[in-house]
C-alpha cells in the first residue's frame, strides 16, 4: 500500500512525494519524489523505473516544502530515501531488487 500525495506549484507543474516498499526487499519504505507536468506523468515516471504497482490515491501525505525544494533543485526531479535524517538520493542510487 502507497502513502503519499502531490503539491501543485505556482507553474502549473506538479510534486508527487509517495512512499513504497523497498525495492530490495529488506522491509524499509521508501519515499520518492517526483517533478512532473501532472500527476499521471509523475507515476508513469516511476512505473517506467519498474515500480509497476505505483498509485496515488488521496492526498494523505502530501510533501513538505523542503522536500519541494530538494527535487526542484535536482537536475532529474526524481529523489528518494528511506528516512527521514537521510540525505537525498538520485533515483540512478536506488538499490535493485535481488536476482531470484
Amino acid at each position: 500500500m502507497s502513502t503519499g500525495g502531490f503539491c501543485r506549484l505556482p507553474t502549473g507543474s506538479v510534486v508527487v512525494a509517495i512512499g513504497l516498499p523497498s525495492p530490495a526487499g529488506d522491509g524499509a519504505t521508501v519515499r520518492f519524489l517526483v517533478h512532473a507536468a501532472n500527476r499521471a506523468r509523475a507515476l508513469t515516471r516511476l512505473r517506467n523505473l519498474g515500480l509497476r504497482s505505483v498509485y496515488l490515491r488521496g492526498n494523505t501525505e502530501p510533501p513538505t516544502p523542503d522536500e519541494i525544494t530538494a527535487v526542484l533543485h535536482h537536475p532529474d526531479g526524481l529523489l528518494w530515501r528511506t528516512t527521514a535524517q537521510e540525505l537525498w538520493h538520485s533515483i540512478r542510487m536506488l538499490p535493485k531488487a535481488p536476482a531470484v
